[in-house]
């Protein structure tokens, strides 16, 4: 997770193509994921994108968060690691969700 960064605030309409353009200028891009809804296949807004070291990480993090993509202006911060529980519990936290 050491090369991973978080990118937020992605247009609906941007490809893995479009972010590993745009984040090469930082460094060797190994990877990019959007995250996807499951049931409707449609993004999310955010990803990640795993490069080859962990400096070139670090300078995507530096020199790119909040500059613009596609009118957009990311949110750019290194990626952190899932949480160990593996999730799927009872919410605990504030009430402020809906049904």
């Amino acid at each position: 997770m050491k090369n991973k960064i978080y990118v937020g605030n992605l247009s609906l309409d941007s490809t893995k193509e479009d972010l590993e353009q745009f984040f090469s200028s930082a460094g060797t891009v190994k990877e990019v994921l959007i995250i996807q809804d499951r049931d409707t296949g449609r993004s999310k807004g955010f990803g990640f994108v795993t490069f080859a070291t962990r400096q070139e990480a670090n300078n995507a993090v530096d020199v790119l968060n909040g500059k613009e993509l596609q009118s957009r202006s990311l949110k750019v911060s290194m990626a952190k690691d899932k949480n160990p529980s593996g999730g799927g519990g009872h919410f605990k936290g504030n009430s402020r969700h809906r049904y």
